[in-house]
């Protein structure tokens, strides 16, 4: 139980470092989506983080090569990545940065539905009841309700489910194998090629300024989705998922410093819902069932 415990810990310390990468990495993203289309910034950072995987295969501490037990899931995996980066992209483009966050704190019951199906993993009820007050927590953070859907919605909501599919994915090859750079190689391999076919079409000659902020980009994401891997294969990808959902307050900070968005109140009482919801989750990873008394004289252990 103490090993349990560890990883969970090792787990949960992992997927806060994964928020601050990330969210860095989507305020890049945000940045460079007014100026330049999905393509060209993919087809960059996609080549980086490609040969950066190549680069850390090189270290002795690491090497395990690309070899995979499960071509047919690691296929599938990297289509969710490609379909979930290029819906991101114009997410951050239509959406103010703080809204974008609505959808990705879906994400968790997205979760908690694909790993009862593609994992087998059982969620336990009080694990869906906290995941039904993070959706609650969702709702407060809609600045203009359901009935305000706009295309930039949708898109935003196809991220969040091919998204969540690509880490439920993840948690599924985890099973097979260790070698975490694997699963970061091949999709951003994927999301390079595919990106290259379209690239002649919408090249946009780049400064070097901008051209530093694909590269940090790169370096990033890099870096949050091996780190990703890693936390998956520790903890449930259903406690992983609402755990990610600290990355609000980096993207709160982000957009008012950066790009001088401001959100409401609800917008952080909703947050403040939904990261409830989710400690509450990475609690019950440290908490497997013990022997409680239900007899005078007599241990039983929950069915």
């Amino acid at each position: 139980m103490r090993c349990s415990r560890n990883q969970a810990l090792a787990g949960a310390l992992l997927v806060v470092a994964y928020t601050g990468l990330i969210a860095s990495a989507d305020g890049i993203t945000k940045l460079l989506a007014g100026q330049y289309a999905a393509a060209q910034l993919y087809a960059l950072s996609g080549a980086m983080v490609a040969g950066f995987c190549l680069l850390a295969d090189r270290l002795p501490a690491v090497r395990g090569g690309f070899r995979t037990k499960c071509p047919r899931a690691m296929a599938l995996r990297s289509g969710a990545t490609l379909v979930a980066a290029v819906c991101f992209f114009y997410a951050f483009r239509l959406l103010p940065f703080a809204e974008v966050f609505v959808f990705i704190g879906l994400m968790p019951l997205l979760a908690g539905a694909m790993s009862g199906l593609v994992l087998k993993e059982p969620v336990r009820p009080a694990a869906w009841a906290a995941l039904g007050a993070g959706f609650a927590g969702v709702l407060f953070l809609f600045p203009g309700g359901v009935a305000s859907a706009t295309p930039g919605h949708l898109v935003a909501f196809a991220a969040a489910v091919s998204g969540t599919f690509s880490m439920t994915l993840a948690r599924f090859i985890g099973r097979y194998e260790s070698n975490s750079l694997a699963q970061v190689f091949y999709p951003n391999l994927t999301l390079c090629l595919v990106m290259l076919v379209l690239l002649p079409f919408v090249w946009v000659p780049m400064p070097l300024a901008d051209a530093g902020w694909a590269a940090a980009y790169a370096f990033l994401l890099f870096g949050a989705r091996w780190l990703l891997v890693v936390a998956l294969r520790l903890l449930a990808s259903y406690a992983v998922t609402p755990l990610m959902n600290l990355q609000f307050i980096w993207m709160a900070v982000i957009g008012a410093v950066f790009f001088g968005e401001f959100p409401p109140a609800a917008t952080y009482f909703g947050g403040a819902i939904v990261i409830a919801s989710g400690l509450y989750l990475v609690w019950d990873q440290f908490a497997p069932a013990m022997p409680r008394l239900r007899n005078p004289g007599r241990l039983q252990t929950d069915p």
